[in-house]
């Protein structure tokens, strides 16, 4: 019987013929390699493609469109508007210097009085009385002291006679001295009451106006009491006062002499001319403003007094250097500012100084220029430095639309 197992050494033959090539598998390993390399540097290239666009796509993001407008020399001031109060020439209370009561008032709110005119008569009959004691007292010193002039000239006399003596003659010159000075004293006092007693009737310091009555038949008045309403108030229309209170950044660009007009609520579309006559050249230091007064004619008696009115100043001067939309002005922790485009596109800041607000059009100094292109309604975070993309120039002063800048 044969054995089946097959021969070593043709088994060997077929296990080497079953086993692959070396160098194939060198060839294989390699482009594998090869294959993996390749493909990882197509991914890091892919992916630095992909930053690389998103940090381009970011910084084209970061740049904003804007629009500018240009400076514009600003246009000479013709009027500054500030409001005033208008006040009389001459305004008295009319305060009663006697205790008494009212008997009758010859004066009522709205009359036009004269210098002296009686305006009230009170009664003080303590006051009578008392000025007939003063003149009784009067008279009573007045003939002590004739006697005391008639004793010292015959006592002079005597003297003469070596009738009296030295000393007697000089105590009846002290006795009529003395007694000319009590005539005196009593003389004044009757003088005193009166004037006391003239104050009785209460009379118009000037000529004007009553704007105010508070006198009522058969009332108490006391004199002394600060808290008392004054009988009557007088005032002097035929010129009015006006007092304005200048803010300190206009304060400089006002002096006497300037024009002015007003506009009272009452009269519409008619004003009044006034001239700026004084200043109180001083700043408040709670206001921060400045008082002025102006004065103007009124024979027409149309100004009241304690009215309100509008005054319109007159050639005032350049206010500002540069005028700007007011949308322009950027507020910063270091002030007011611009944000001005410079040369490649790039922000910068530069302060300024707000000489005058006109609503719209603000009137500034500072370091800009007419051709500067501004940024309207620029942005809180914008900074120095920043690019920003120009797409309108606005026109100047306004801040309205424009056409599109071309770059």
């Amino acid at each position: 019987m044969s054995d089946p197992t097959p021969p070593l050494d043709s088994t060997l033959v077929d296990l080497k013929q079953d086993l692959p090539d070396t160098a194939r598998l060198k060839r294989l390993g390699l482009a594998v390699a090869l294959g993996a390399v390749v493909i990882a540097g197509i991914g890091i290239a892919w992916r630095e493609y992909a930053v690389t666009g998103e940090a381009s796509v970011a910084r084209v993001a970061a740049i904003g469109d804007v629009a500018v407008v240009h400076p514009a020399p600003a246009a000479p001031s013709d009027e500054l508007v500030l409001p005033g109060q208008v006040q009389p020439w001459n305004n008295a209370a009319i305060n009663a210097r006697t205790n008494g009561y009212v008997r009758n008032w010859l004066a009522d709110i709205g009359d036009h009085v004269h210098s002296g005119q009686p305006l009230a008569v009170l009664d003080a009959p303590e006051v009578d009385q008392t000025l007939a004691q003063a003149e009784a007292d009067y008279q009573t010193a007045l003939a002590n002291q004739r006697l005391a002039a008639t004793t010292a000239r015959r006592w002079t006399q005597l003297l003469a006679q070596d009738a009296v003596s030295k000393q007697e003659t000089d105590e009846k010159q002290g006795d009529l001295a003395a007694k000319s000075a009590l005539a005196n004293s009593a003389l004044a006092n009757v003088k005193r009451w009166r004037a006391m007693q003239g104050f009785e009737r209460v009379s118009a310091p000037f000529d004007g106006v009553i704007t105010s009555r508070s006198a009522q038949i058969g009332a108490l008045v006391v004199t002394g009491n600060l808290n008392a309403q004054p009988l009557f108030t007088v005032a002097d229309v035929h010129r009015m006062r006006v007092y304005v209170r200048v803010p300190q950044n206009y304060s400089a660009m006002l002096h006497p002499g300037i024009a002015a007009s007003l506009e009272l609520p009452e009269y519409p579309g008619k004003s009044f001319s006034a001239e700026l006559v004084r200043s109180a050249g001083a700043v408040d230091v709670q206001s921060g403003s400045m008082l002025v007064e102006l004065q103007a004619d009124n024979g027409d008696r149309m100004l009241k007094p304690g009215a309100f009115a509008q005054v319109h100043f007159h050639s005032t001067g350049n206010v500002g250097t540069l005028a700007l939309p007011g949308s322009a002005i950027f507020y910063g922790t270091d002030g007011p500012s611009v944000a001005v485009v410079t040369g490649g596109d790039q922000v910068a800041l530069r302060p300024i100084k707000i000489i005058r607000d006109d609503g719209n059009v603000v009137r500034v100094t500072g370091a800009i220029d007419p051709g500067d292109a501004v940024i309207d309604t620029p942005p809180d975070a914008i900074h120095n430095g920043q690019h920003v993309h120009v797409t309108q120039v606005l026109p100047s002063t306004t801040g309205a639309k424009g056409k599109p800048h071309a770059k």
